[in-house]
């Protein structure tokens, strides 16, 4: 099977512990899911990882992908100047893709060596047993949520007729409106939503998910739905179990990590 993991995953610069120092603590349950998240990704055995990033290249009217041969991670953005790493594009993977969609679905090709954050943490966090991955960043666009989970369909039919085993990260996080202490502020829907999308995800009522209400999303100030939607177009049609390895929001944040078991 062409696409052999999948998975919602946090993506918080606090995570990587050069960055994160002392409130690494209140990340516990995250970074013991990241462990288990990434013994299953090794086992999955991929050779390719398309990351969702809700913080690359965001156009209005088209979905983007990054195709450069090599990625530079690096967090001196967030003060750490001691974390860089490297890794390898797929190109020819990536310029498949793009030749195959080119008359389906409005795609873009930039092609840019430094990584966002968005795609780093989970990238860095998963991959520390995987030295030769090749990884694709994609970015989601400025489109209606059904045009997300429909680019997800078209990717997948595209990664079926692949050689390559591909695992599909979405970069997440829910609410930023948890807590009164959280960054963006307090809604008492933050966390309802949050609970909310996790219950439709488990239960896999794709329809529901589509519906929820545009002015909520905003309201409650997530990062990455559309990530999600888009990994739920591509896990569309396949036998699948969603199993929550954890969720909590220690800064007031939505920090979820949620396995595709295919």
């Amino acid at each position: 099977m062409p696409i052999v993991f999948s998975a919602i995953t946090p993506h918080s610069p606090l995570l990587i512990p050069a960055v994160g120092k002392d409130n690494l603590i209140r990340l516990k349950k995250t970074n013991a899911a990241f462990k288990k998240l990434e013994e299953e990704l090794y086992a999955s055995k991929p050779e390719t990882i398309i990351i969702i990033s809700p913080h690359g290249v965001i156009q209005a009217n088209s979905f983007t992908m990054n195709l450069s041969p090599k990625f530079s991670a690096s967090f001196e953005e967030f003060g750490d100047f001691t974390v860089k790493k490297s890794f390898n594009g797929d190109i020819g993977l990536g310029y498949k893709i793009r030749e195959r969609m080119e008359t389906r679905a409005p795609l873009q090709l930039v092609s840019t060596i430094n990584l966002d954050y968005g795609a780093s943490v989970p990238i860095i966090t998963l991959t520390e047993h995987l030295p030769n991955i090749k990884i694709i960043p994609l970015y989601y666009s400025g489109l209606d949520f059904e045009a997300h989970f429909h680019f997800g369909q078209l990717l997948k039919r595209e990664l079926l007729v692949s050689k390559n085993r591909v695992a599909i990260i979405a970069s997440a996080e829910l609410s930023h409106k948890i807590t009164k202490s959280a960054p963006a502020g307090y809604s008492p829907k933050g966390k309802k939503f949050d609970l909310k999308l996790i219950e439709l995800i488990e239960k896999e009522k794709i329809k529901d998910i589509l519906d929820i209400n545009k002015s909520l999303v905003a309201e409650i100030c997530e990062c990455g739905f559309k990530s999600i939607l888009t990994l739920l177009g591509i896990m569309d049609g396949f036998k699948y179990k969603p199993q929550k390895l954890s969720y909590e929001a220690p800064f007031g944040i939505g920090y979820l990590i949620m396995n595709f078991k295919i």
